[in-house]
């Protein structure tokens, strides 16, 4: 009897120290958010489905936030841990800071704390905290379990007037789905249902669980249910539901079904229970009351099979002895999964304690010319293009460079379609964003057509000359022509310095993601590396504003003054235009006479300005002349159509369709060659200006204004005391982390050996 009760003894203290390793194991997981395997029931049902009324009667005694709507706003853990010692709960509340302090409160201070939190996440504009309470629980009637209550899931009713509500539930579904997403949990699925065809919380859990596999489903507020079955077939397929309605292989096989008397404990006159004893034994005596009325209701004694599916005593059983089957198989696997965390760790703290003594002067110099020069070697190599950066991360599409970079408008306010630009679709970066800028920029201003000329405007620009009151078609053309071009070009200027400067911008955050990559990037020198990202950036701009400074000098000289050698190279084809319009011209000279003037006109108007070209010109029209039969009467004819050109143009201010059509070629003319002009030239002063100073100016500027800071103050450039202060703190953590991960290292061991030996010794006797 002796060795027996010894046995019994020896095997509860050994599920008390897994079960203590399993609860540090599972504190440790959440503070480091790593994969280890600590079961844990995670309970998951809607609001007042009985959540946490379910959970304080599998633990004996109540402590929650209980009632009607939202009160569960964190996730509580739970560490309950039996001890027959215990008369009264002992609890410990987790410090969040750091979980190795715990502070002793009573239940009393434990409900407050709760209450407090719900109330605080009540206000606060997120709501919900997936950031567990971590509480634990020693206690005679605390079963050996890990029990995390969630919050309750909600069903808002789909009006627009419960919006609010809506953006709640969909917060709680994605906080619950997150927790349900951990393999090692055993899912409790409240169901507050009479019809089991109506999948209320299952429909939540199969998404995550779908054969539910690791779920265990239980009915609540079964008395409640009971009254309602009026036929003893109702009872039956409540009490064991066909396969196909719940669907999976759940664990245990059929759903349990619980009760939770109503009433808090407490010694005030609303309370029901003045003990957490009197709160004990009313569940006792609700499981009895259920089992004789469901007995009732069939006209039939409960099998064993369902009384062990009845009351909250049967799902605790289970639930505990589920739990410690998997403690059990996890042992083994813990271990090696600790070790690698302890190797982590130590590796940790071993740059830590390297980067502490790189922590003077000298060496702090040293690391930040090495990651100047490396910064820039990114840069130039990105410039020059590389694959190294993913693109699906830091590439960007034309679509998406017009919207972050500014688009390339016209007066008329229309984009150029960006699938008519080559590599549009594609995620660029660096130099090939460059050029595919530079190319769209060429496209859209090398398509640009003259802005149309009215007859007012025409009219507006002839004006009056200071010593006679004749018209100057040729000024009223350069006039209106200069001031057409500058509207139309002067944005576009802007645009590309916009579009230009954003791409170069973009190569500081892809730099340092290479020498993130590559292990060179200087981490928790964040005061340095802002004054490296500010000196790119101002300089950038600063190179901006001073290229697009000259561009703009360019087209202020091309559309101020008129050098007529600049448009000539199209003289024919604007010839070949007034020609074509001119035979419809009739005059009382002839049916040609004003295209023939006109192209006389041209002629004169060239001579002053190219004496070498005027002189060709004129020898040929002299020959011209001269082939005639009658000489002076051809000098005659020539002279009068002169003589009616200057009469329609020169001494009549009414605008004549001919002299329309002159100014408008000469406009055309004239806005075509400023155009090509300022296209060659905005092109060739951006590469210059812009590009070719961050490969050949930025290194100096760069160093120079490292070496000064370093000159300055080293101290505020690297923040020397923060970050002592900093890796301090860092290495402190990391010291509590490995001796805590070494201590609960050597529990699992040895619980390890625990079990092996057991398992050696039960076998002796089969193997004799």
């Amino acid at each position: 009897m002796e060795q027996l009760q010894e046995s019994s003894n020896r095997k509860l203290e050994d599920e008390w120290h897994i079960y203590e390793a399993y609860n540090e194991l599972h504190s440790l997981a959440q503070e480091l958010s790593t994969p280890f395997d600590a079961p844990a029931v995670l309970v998951v049902g809607h609001q007042t489905d009985g959540k946490s009324a379910l959970v304080e009667a599998l633990m004996g005694f109540q402590f929650n936030h209980v009632g009607g709507g939202t009160k569960t706003r964190r996730p509580i853990t739970l560490h309950m841990k039996f001890n027959p010692h215990c008369d009264t709960p002992l609890c410990h509340l987790l410090s969040e800071p750091d979980p190795c302090i715990s502070q002793h409160l009573s239940l009393h201070q434990i409900q407050e704390y709760i209450e407090a939190e719900n109330m605080r996440l009540e206000r606060d504009l997120c709501q919900f905290s997936s950031k567990e309470i971590i509480i634990k629980i020693e206690y005679k009637h605390c079963p050996n379990l890990t029990i995390i209550d969630t919050p309750g899931l909600i069903a808002p009713a789909p009006s627009r007037k419960n919006r609010g509500l809506q953006a709640q539930a969909r917060a709680v579904e994605t906080l619950v789905r997150a927790k349900m997403q951990h393999k090692e949990f055993i899912i409790l699925c409240l169901e507050d249902c009479s019809d089991w065809s109506n999948a209320t919380t299952r429909r939540v859990v199969m998404q995550i669980d779908p054969e539910l596999s690791r779920t265990v489903v239980v009915s609540t507020k079964l008395d409640t249910k009971i009254p309602q079955f009026a036929r003893i077939s109702d009872v039956e397929v409540f009490l064991s539901p066909p396969a196909s309605t719940l669907d999976g292989f759940m664990l245990g096989d059929s759903p349990f079904f619980t009760s939770v008397p109503s009433g808090r404990v407490g010694s005030g006159p609303e309370s029901v229970y003045r003990s957490n004893d009197e709160f004990k034994q009313a569940i006792s005596l609700r499981e009895m009351e259920d089992i004789s009325a469901l007995e009732e209701k069939l006209g039939r004694a409960l099998s064993k099979l369902e009384r062990s599916r009845l009351g909250v005593s049967s799902l605790r059983i289970f639930l505990e002895e589920l739990l410690q089957r998997r403690y059990l198989e996890s042992v083994p696997m813990i271990i090696p999964l600790l070790e690698k965390e302890h190797r982590g760790s130590t590796r940790k703290l071993k740059e830590i304690n390297q980067e502490l003594s790189n922590v003077d002067e000298t060496k702090l110099k040293e690391k930040g010319r090495a990651f100047h020069d490396l910064f820039l070697t990114k840069l130039s190599l990105l410039l020059k293009g590389t694959v190294v950066a993913p693109p699906d991360k830091f590439g960007e599409t034309l679509h998406d460079e017009r919207v972050n970079g500014g688009a390339f408008i016209g007066t008329d306010g229309i984009q150029f379609p960006h699938k008519l630009i080559p590599n549009a679709g594609m995620r660029l970066y660096g130099g090939a964003q460059y050029h595919r800028a530079m190319a769209e920029f060429r496209f859209v201003v090398g398509g640009l057509k003259c802005p149309p000329i009215t007859r007012e405007e025409i009219v507006n620009a002839c004006g009056v000359e200071d010593i006679h009151d004749g018209t100057n078609y040729s000024r009223t053309a350069c006039v209106i022509a200069v001031a057409k071009a500058h509207d139309t070009f002067e944005p576009f200027l802007h645009q590309l310095g916009g579009r230009l400067l954003h791409i170069l911008k973009r190569l500081l955050p892809i730099s340092v993601y290479l020498l993130q990559k590559e292990g060179e990037y200087l981490s928790g020198h964040q005061v340095f590396l802002r004054r490296v990202t500010d000196a790119f950036n101002n300089f950038a701009e600063s190179t901006k504003r001073s290229c697009l400074d000259k561009c703009m000098e360019d087209l202020e000289s091309t559309t101020r003054y008129v050098t007529w050698s600049l448009h000539n190279k199209n003289r024919a084809g604007l010839r070949q235009f007034l020609d074509s319009f001119g035979g419809s011209e009739q005059s009382a000279v002839g049916g040609n006479s004003v295209s023939v003037g006109i192209s006389q006109e041209l002629s004169y108007m060239s001579l002053s300005n190219d004496k070498q070209d005027s002189k060709s010109r004129s020898d040929v029209k002299l020959s011209h002349l001269a082939s005639g039969n009658d000489s002076v009467g051809s000098t005659q004819t020539t002279e009068t159509r002169l003589a009616d050109l200057l009469d329609s143009t020169l001494w009549n201010r009414r605008l004549a369709p001919s002299s329309e059509r002159i100014v408008y070629a000469l406009v055309q003319q004239i806005f075509h060659g400023i155009r090509e002009y300022f296209l060659a030239s905005a092109e060739l002063k951006f590469n210059c200006f812009l590009l070719m100073p961050v490969v050949d100016k930025l290194p100096a500027l760069l160093r120079e204004d490292l070496e000064s800071a370093f000159e300055d103050d080293l101290d505020n450039v690297f923040d020397i005391s923060n970050l002592r202060h900093s890796l301090g703190q860092q290495k402190r953590e990391v010291e509590i982390e490995l001796k805590r991960i070494q201590k609960l290292k050597e529990k699992f061991r040895q619980i390890h050996e625990q079990l092996n030996s057991r398992n050696i010794n039960l076998a002796s006797p089969h193997c004799q």
